[in-house]
C-alpha cells in the first residue's frame, strides 16, 4: 500500500501548475522563471498566481489525504514524494518549480498548528527584514526567513507534530535548491 501512496503522491506533483498554465497560453514558464506561485506571478499577474498556487497547495493536501487513508501512520513518504514529484515533475523532463506549495498542503493536512507558526513567523520577519536589515545583510529576505523559520518549524513540529513531513520535505526542497543554484552557476 505505501508504495501506492508513494507512486500516486509523485505522479501529483508531477502535475506543476505553472507550466499547465504557461502552456496552455502557448509558452512554457520555465524558459523565464519557476513554474511557481512567485514565478508565476511576475511572469502571468495575481490572478493567475493565485491559481497557480492553490492547485500546488491542493496537490500537497491530497497526497496527505490519501497516504492518511491508506498508510495513516506514516504520511512523510506521501510528503516527500509529492515535493519530490513537483521539484522533479516525470511528465516535464525533470524541471519543475521549488515545492514550496505541495509542502505547505501536505503540512496543512499533517500539522496545521506546525504550519500556521510558521507562515506567521515568515510573514512577520519578511517585512521586518525588508524594511530595517536588507540593506545591511545584502540578502534576500527568503534565506534570511527560512534560516529563522525551519528552526522554529522544527520546534513547533516537535510540540505540535508533522516533524517527519517537515524534514521529507524541506530536504527534497533543499535538494532543488542547490541543484538550482548549481544551474544557475554554469557558465552559459
Amino acid at each position: 500500500m505505501l508504495a501506492l501512496v508513494v507512486l500516486v503522491s509523485y505522479l501529483l506533483g508531477s502535475l506543476v501548475a505553472g507550466v499547465l498554465y504557461s502552456r496552455a497560453l502557448g509558452a512554457d514558464i520555465r524558459d523565464r522563471d519557476l513554474p511557481g506561485g512567485s514565478g508565476t506571478y511576475r511572469q502571468h499577474g495575481l490572478a493567475a498566481a493565485l491559481g497557480v498556487t492553490a492547485f500546488d497547495v491542493a496537490k500537497g493536501v491530497a497526497a496527505a489525504l490519501l497516504a492518511r487513508w491508506l498508510t495513516p501512520d506514516l504520511t512523510w513518504p506521501a510528503t516527500l514524494a509529492v515535493v519530490l514529484g513537483h521539484c522533479y515533475p516525470v511528465f516535464f523532463r525533470f524541471a519543475g518549480g521549488g515545492g514550496i506549495a505541495p509542502l505547505m498542503g501536505a503540512l496543512l493536512v499533517v500539522a496545521p498548528v506546525t504550519l500556521g507558526g510558521m507562515l506567521a513567523a515568515g510573514l512577520a520577519l519578511i517585512p521586518l527584514y525588508k524594511g530595517t536589515l536588507q540593506a545591511r545583510l545584502g540578502l534576500n529576505a527568503v534565506p534570511f526567513a527560512t534560516a529563522v523559520v525551519v528552526p522554529l518549524g522544527m520546534l513547533l513540529a516537535l510540540r505540535f507534530g508533522g516533524l517527519p513531513d517537515l524534514l521529507a520535505g524541506g530536504a527534497a526542497m533543499a535538494v532543488r535548491a542547490l541543484h538550482l543554484l548549481r544551474v544557475e552557476k554554469r557558465p552559459a
